[in-house]
């Protein structure tokens, strides 16, 4: 970016029986649902667009192997 700020990404993940945030190559959080893996990034992400960074949100699609999408 011209303005120096950098790229926030974000990227919910399964991790076992749970869901998780990915970012900056460490998993945060232990979360029941995807929906609220994605709350706790939309908020970290809204942080970071705050500061000026580009962000970057990634949420899977449902899997029909999860029973707790």
């Amino acid at each position: 970016m011209e303005d120096g700020m950098g790229l926030a990404q974000y990227a919910i993940v399964a991790v076992e029986d749970h869901w998780s945030v990915l970012h900056d190559g460490n998993v945060h959080g232990d979360y029941a649902t995807k929906e609220a893996a994605f709350e706790s990034a939309a908020a970290a992400a809204t942080l970071a667009l705050k500061q000026g960074h580009e962000v970057h949100l990634s949420v899977p699609g449902n899997d029909p192997e999860r029973s707790n999408n």
